[in-house]
């Protein structure tokens, strides 16, 4: 099995990423990650656009597995800041993961999310805290 396989098959665990909103994991290497997401009528809100939380799910999936894809300590989400750019125009979204600073017990994500056609559509940032 691929180390890609492993990290897939670690985080099936998380059910609402992975099973309820439909998240998958691309791209899998220490202190980063790439996670996308096809969107389906489910993630849209009233206005026929992704819903805040699906593109937030997507974004915060994406920051575990850059921070734990790879560790054996456990980094968990202390404070997440997320901002909507431009609602998506495509159907699917993407979301880039890279760490900025991982200390002894603390952590700096980034997340930027796009859509297939290139629409920045959210940037995050994520705090994280070590454990273990």
């Amino acid at each position: 099995m691929s180390a890609l396989e492993e990290i897939r098959s670690r985080f099936q665990n998380d059910h609402f990423a992975t099973d309820a909103t439909g998240v998958i994991i691309d791209v899998a290497e220490p202190g980063k990650a790439v996670c996308s997401l096809t969107l389906e009528e489910k993630h849209m809100n009233e206005n026929h656009v992704p819903m805040g939380g699906a593109i937030f799910t997507l974004a915060d999936i994406a920051c575990a597995v850059a921070a734990n894809g790879y560790s054996e300590k456990k980094t968990v989400s202390q404070h997440a800041s997320i901002t909507f750019l431009s609602p998506a125009k495509g159907a699917r979204l993407i979301a880039e993961a890279s760490c900025l600073r991982a200390g002894r017990t603390t952590a700096l994500y980034e997340v930027d999310v796009k859509d297939e056609l290139g629409t920045y559509v959210a940037h995050a940032t994520i705090n994280g805290y070590v454990i273990g």
